[in-house]
């Protein structure tokens, strides 16, 4: 009987072990280090109507052929992404925007010239082909040229545009790495190309110039006052109640976990408040306080530098949201043009400010 027993459980672990390793091995075969013999692969896959993932500059986009409407609804059922939200088109040079975009002004030439391929999406009028799924029903495209390596190999070797929104399930933190769209989009695309760590770490800029003034739509890397010294004009700023462009939703690039913007002076305070009196537990992410552990306490401490404070906040607030903690308390960076973009997103992931 007791070796009977020994039997079962041998099988049982030995099955484990068999499941764990097919598992495995299914991701590793998507997963695959972006080499040119890789490139070519997720190439065809494009032309096939499949998903591929790959690295941008800012975040790890999910891409699918932009001329092929049902490739284009295969990223908006893998991310669970509303209809009316309009996707980026990336292009590998700038004499393709006339293949999607009309009447384009002599201002989105001045900013393509001088920030492509780069972290800047121009939202122009599209052309009548162009079809409404990929704009989510406007009349409008956005489009930018992508200063990655390996996202400009990719678009070399498939010739044609890619639509990609960030690669992970609609409203959630953007990935910044290969292993992030695994653990969250592995069943659901088709190649994952990885290309390490992207090096801005947030979505790009977006600048609308399809009405008679540009209005910036979501702030990024490019600052707003680099791109009204180039264009000796003011920007317009869109109401956050319309949605024109990725990335405009109130709640968005937002963790499982409840995130709460934390004052720098009430960070200790609010702490104490929740691990102590509420026996909560509490990730916390800072940036020019130092924190130390203790039971109920997980935190992070990132760069007071607001370029690499961006590179790494989606990857902190990731590791404080896979620990199932009870809440996450975010410090208020500087409030300076530099963090305009850190805020921004910020705003978006979190359930208030204390």
């Amino acid at each position: 009987m007791g070796s009977n027993k020994l039997s079962v459980r041998h099988l049982r672990a030995v099955t484990k072990c068999w499941l764990l390793s097919e598992i495995i091995r299914y991701f590793f075969m998507k997963l695959l280090h972006a080499d040119a013999a890789a490139i070519s692969r997720a190439a065809d896959v494009l032309r096939q109507g499949r998903l591929v993932a790959f690295p941008t500059e800012t975040v790890y986009g999910l891409g699918a052929d932009a001329a092929n409407p049902e490739a284009v609804a295969a990223i908006f059922k893998a991310k669970g992404r509303p209809a009316d939200h309009p996707l980026i088109v990336h292009i590998g040079q700038l004499e393709q925007l006339q293949d999607w975009a009309k009447d384009i002004p002599e201002c989105a030439y001045r900013l393509a010239e001088r920030f492509w391929p780069g972290p800047l999406t121009l939202i122009l009028n599209k052309r009548a082909a162009v079809s409404e799924l990929l704009t989510g029903g406007q009349q409008t495209v956005g489009l930018r040229i992508p200063g990655h390596e390996v996202a400009l190999q990719l678009l070399r070797a498939f010739s044609g545009g890619i639509a990609a929104p960030s690669a992970n399930r609609f409203g959630r933190i953007s990935p910044t790495c290969a292993r992030h769209v695994a653990g969250e989009l592995g069943e659901r695309v088709d190649v994952i190309l990885d290309g390490g760590a992207c090096r801005i770490g947030l979505e790009s800029t977006i600048i609308d110039l399809s009405g008679e003034q540009p209005v910036l739509l979501r702030p990024g890397a490019i600052s707003r006052q680099q791109i009204e010294a180039l264009l000796r004009t003011d920007l317009l700023l869109m109401p956050r109640t319309e949605i024109h462009a990725p990335g405009m939703l109130a709640v968005h690039y937002a963790p499982v976990t409840p995130a709460m913007l934390c004052a720098a002076e009430r960070l200790q305070e609010m702490i104490l408040q929740l691990t102590v009196e509420k026996q909560r537990k509490v990730g916390v992410l800072t940036c020019r306080y130092s924190l130390q552990e203790c039971r109920n306490v997980r935190c992070i401490h990132l760069s007071d530098q607001a370029d690499a404070y961006a590179r790494s906040l989606y990857d902190a607030m990731r590791q404080l949201d896979a620990l199932h903690l009870d809440s996450i308390l975010i410090e208020q960076p500087p409030q300076t043009e530099a963090w305009q973009a850190v805020h921004d997103r910020l705003r978006k992931a979190t359930v208030g400010v204390l």
